[in-house]
């Protein structure tokens, strides 16, 4: 086919030029591959759909507060993973390899002191001894005690023998069994620290468990109790062997031991029911146990109030050794003790009564004995202790007039123990003299520092810095320093550097009048009049009385180790027993608190009754 061109020339129209649009679309795709293609462009042709599809997008994390490559997400993860596999093998390694410790810091004085003061109980043991009693030349004795006493035909086997003889006084007995309950109440913590809770629990038992049997503990009414076994008085002359009439070691013993009773006895019954109602809260935990001392507490606080009367009248044995001026201050002491054992009120009103306070010598600011806490005047000790509750429970009306007037009078005891305040003498190497001279001082020691240590323990647990002697201030470090100061001189910080404590430090007392002690244990009995022979002798006792606080130096720091002379070299039960309490609130170990503030409240109830809930919600 031939047509004309419009620009000259034929046009002709060959099959070719007829080709549709889509051929002339892939001849030019043809042209344009014959083009010179760059390397991208090569390689995007080169590639074929397979291996489009078979090549992976990235992944990602998202963390929520950020996204992460996944990769990276996955290797910093088993990095951290790593580092602790790592850091927790080392620490294994530190574990198992075996590596010394230093050493714990040695005890201090105090405790050292304390482990010896505790033992002296051991060896006063009457009655059939425990295997683990620890006192080698100590074993049974007095197993006919009570009943062969024709008037009492009831076992009164067991307690403490009091001193260096083997008589039995159940008032002294009865007041250092609530001396060691107080200061393990107080400290329990530090006792169970220097492993010697569970002694000193054992020891308080064994003296309650004696002072149930020297009355009807199952009764509620009892008309008697028993106030001594034994007997020490020879002023009257004759040849009739007793407990001072004869030296002879109490396994030795085959005298009679007659039983002392006493019908209207108000001190020592409520002595008695003070010791009974502070180990109860000490074996709160033995309910059973528990509950036995409180009802036989309330048993003699009720006889004693209802049957007045003196445990010591004039020429009695109890009023030569024992002698008790009062039994006002026993009805503070044993009413306190009484009320933080069962929660009771009455008991309170009666221990707070003004009356009371005022029979028991609380206003009597010029006696020349005020402060002075002994196994005879409570008052001090019983101020204190009131004190407590006021600074912790804050009681209020109507007790609160006289918890604050004995909280000041304690605060006066205080200032009286300050040399600066010269209510009392010091000796020229420091001690402080409470019985104004007189013989056998450190038993009055080792209570007012006890006293003064305890004090400070409960101001600061108070939140109190301090308190006030008229216009001037003293933090509670004053009166700790003035109860170390005591104690220092008893444990040998003293002209002779000489420690009171039996078997406490390089010198120390070697001839204690103690007929135990200073009898050998060598199998032989000697007989009543056969031990003299160790009593008069100038050797040391061949038997170390550990743990004794003996009478004490005269009032020039002076000391005879003579074991004739009682007034030097006896030990006391109650003297021990302040000791320990004096002791354990000094020593010098790591726990929370100085005292246990919520364990003597555990039979009170709340001060004040817990508000009723508020009502519900108004509904139309």
């Amino acid at each position: 086919m031939f047509g004309r061109d419009p620009w000259g020339g034929p046009l002709e129209i060959s099959n070719a030029d007829s080709a549709t649009d889509d051929d002339r679309s892939r001849d030019l795709d043809r042209g344009a591959l014959m083009r010179q293609l760059d390397e991208t462009q090569q390689s995007w042709l080169l590639a074929g759909p397979g291996d489009q599809a078979g090549k992976k997008k990235k992944k990602y994390v998202d963390l929520g507060c950020m996204v992460l490559d996944r990769k990276i997400f996955m290797w910093t993860v088993g990095t951290i993973l790593g580092v602790g596999l790592f850091i927790g093998f080392v620490m294994m390694i530190v574990k198992l390899v075996p590596h010394k410790h230093p050493p714990p810091p040695p005890p201090d004085q105090y405790t050292q002191a304390l482990h010896k003061a505790l033992m002296f109980f051991n060896a006063q043991r009457s009655g059939p001894l425990p295997k683990h009693n620890g006192v080698s030349w100590r074993g049974n004795s007095c197993m006919k005690d009570g009943l062969s006493d024709s008037t009492v035909r009831k076992s009164l086997v067991g307690g403490f023998y009091d001193a260096g003889d083997a008589i039995k006084f159940n008032y002294p007995m009865a007041w250092s069994m609530t001396m060691l309950s107080w200061s393990v109440i107080e400290y329990k913590a530090k006792y169970e620290a220097i492993g010697e809770l569970d002694h000193v629990k054992e020891l308080i038992k064994w003296g309650t468990d004696y002072l149930l049997k020297t009355f009807n503990s199952s009764a509620d009414t009892i008309d008697r109790i028993v106030a001594q076994v034994g007997v020490g008085d020879t002023s009257k002359g004759g040849a009739q062997p007793n407990d001072h009439y004869c030296w002879m070691r109490p396994e030795d013993i085959d005298y009679p031991r007659p039983v002392t009773e006493c019908h209207s006895c108000s001190d020592l019954a409520s002595e008695m029911a003070a010791a009974l109602a502070a180990a109860s809260i000490v074996f709160k935990d033995s309910k059973t146990y528990s509950d036995k001392l409180v009802r036989g507490a309330k048993a003699l606080y009720k006889f004693g109030r209802l049957q007045r009367g003196r445990y010591s009248p004039n020429g009695s044995d109890q009023a030569i050794f024992y002698n008790s001026t009062s039994y006002w201050d026993e009805f503070v002491w044993g009413g306190a003790w009484m009320y933080f054992a069962t929660g009771n009120n009455t008991y309170l009103s009666v221990a707070t009564a003004p009356g009371m306070a005022k029979h028991a010598g609380a206003y009597w600011l010029d006696s020349p004995n005020y402060g002075v806490f002994t196994w005879d005047d409570k008052l001090p000790g019983a101020q204190v202790l009131l004190s407590r509750l006021r600074l912790f429970l804050s009681p209020g009306y109507p007790y609160e007039e006289i918890l604050r007037t004995f909280h000041n009078q304690t605060d006066n005891v205080m200032c009286s123990y300050l040399p600066m305040y010269n209510s009392f003498n010091f000796t020229k190497g420091g001690m402080i003299q409470l019985n104004h001279g007189r013989p056998q001082p450190l038993q009055y020691v080792v209570n007012a520092a006890f006293l003064a240590s305890l004090y400070s323990d409960y101001l600061d647990a108070a939140d109190t810095p301090g308190w006030y002697c008229g216009p001037t201030f003293y933090t509670t470090e004053v009166l700790r320093k003035f109860a170390r100061s005591q104690l220092d001189y008893v444990l040998g910080k003293n002209p002779l550097k000489m420690s009171y404590v039996v078997g406490f430090g390089n010198k120390y007392p070697k001839r204690a009048h103690h007929r135990g002690a200073s009898i050998p244990h060598n199998g032989v009995k000697y007989g009543c009049k056969g031990g003299f022979k160790w009593r008069e002798t100038k050797k040391p006792n061949p038997n170390i009385l550990i743990g004794a606080l003996v009478a004490g130096p005269d009032r020039h720091d002076g000391f005879k180790d003579v074991r004739t002379n009682y007034n030097y070299t006896e030990p006391t039960l109650a003297a021990n027993a302040g000791l320990v309490a004096a002791l354990i609130s000094l020593t010098n170990v790591h726990v929370k608190s100085g005292i246990d503030k919520n364990t003597i409240f555990s039979a009170v109830p709340p001060m004040f009754p817990t508000p009723p809930p508020p009502p519900s919600a108004w509904k139309p």
